[in-house]
């Protein structure tokens, strides 16, 4: 047994080959190596940037575009008017009202669900019978679609529905209102069903989170004489942290672009006049039925634009410290 490139040394094994490539060869592989890569690189990310580009950025560009036209859907929009539906959007009482009926939304969820959401979260995470179950009930909304859940919360709380007649038979009949009708009252119904509705993803993902923080950290603290409570309070939530905030960002995107629960269970005329309307709707209405389709690209357009700022500043701030920890730099 012989070869070129081995040789055999005075235990009479084989030694391995020389290390003596000339610098020309080892910059040649590397080369080749890095190319390697590339090629990797561009043959992966290539269909997930061209699909991006097509069904992402094309449309934001032609909704921008058509935001400057005074146009009705009819032929190629000629009449340029620059930035005039953006100073109409805001100068309407209807759209700043949908605008202060969204941030009424994204407050809210975040006030009211996550509480609940972390309530139950650490009651399911402890061990009883039928936790499974329980589970079970408090993802099904969740599940459930949102035109399902509109229709359903519109029957059960139109004017003398089943929840009027639930509150007249238990002798709480003076707490009947237009659950839908009245233009004070309206958007708390509706974060009602929102919250029923979107509180079974947080405490999902909240369980989750809960699955992946150490047993025995809450072990030890036990064994220091720590109660639960305090357990939960300095062991636990600062560990679910990262969940929660991941929570809080989904819950505020959702929360500004809602649209379909709302459209489904909300009355149009108390919406027309912006009691119960979102940007969303607004944009609906406005470009779709009144068939003002450059307005409506513009309040697209603004959409587009708050969502991506709220976003860009929750990551910058709330999210920043969980990304870098996330992320993994070569040793030099």
């Amino acid at each position: 047994m012989s070869s070129a490139n081995q040789t055999l040394n005075p235990a009479g094994g084989v030694s391995a080959p020389p290390a003596g490539l000339r610098p020309a060869d080892r910059k040649s592989g590397r080369a080749a190596e890095t190319r390697r890569k590339w090629y990797e690189i561009i043959g992966l990310t290539t269909p997930a940037i061209v699909v991006y580009v097509m069904f992402v950025l094309v449309p934001i560009g032609f909704a921008f575009y058509y935001s400057l036209f005074r146009w009705r859907g009819v032929g190629p929009p000629t009449e340029y008017i620059g930035f005039d539906n953006y100073v109409m959007a805001f100068q309407d009482p209807i759209f700043l009202d949908a605008l202060r009926n969204n941030a009424f939304i994204v407050f809210g969820s975040l006030l009211i669900q996550g509480p609940i959401a972390l309530g139950v979260a650490l009651l399911l995470n402890r061990h009883f019978r039928g936790r499974t179950l329980f589970r079970l009930l408090a993802f099904v909304p969740y599940v459930l679609a949102e035109v399902t859940v509109g229709i359903m919360w519109k029957l059960i709380l139109t004017e003398n529905g089943s929840f009027d007649a639930l509150l007249r038979s238990i002798g709480l009949g003076g707490l009947v209102q237009a659950w839908l009708a009245d233009l004070d009252f309206v958007i708390w119904t509706l974060l009602f069903v929102l919250t029923w509705k979107y509180v079974g993803f947080a405490i999902i993902l909240l369980l989750a989170g809960l699955s992946n923080v150490p047993q025995e950290l809450s072990e030890a603290a036990q064994i220091d004489g720590a109660s639960w409570w305090q357990i939960q309070r300095h062991v636990t939530l600062p560990l679910l942290g990262p969940t929660i905030r991941i929570w809080m960002f989904l819950s505020m995107i959702g929360s500004l672009q809602v649209f379909d629960v709302i459209w489904v269970t909300s009355v149009p005329a108390v919406r027309s006049l912006g009691a119960s309307a979102t940007m969303a709707t607004y944009m609906v209405d406005n470009g779709f039925f009144a068939r003002l389709w450059g307005y409506g690209n513009a309040i697209a357009v603004i959409l587009f634009v708050i969502s991506f700022v709220a976003a860009v500043l929750f990551q910058r701030f709330l999210l920043r410290r969980d990304i870098e920890g996330a992320i993994t730099r070569k040793a030099k």
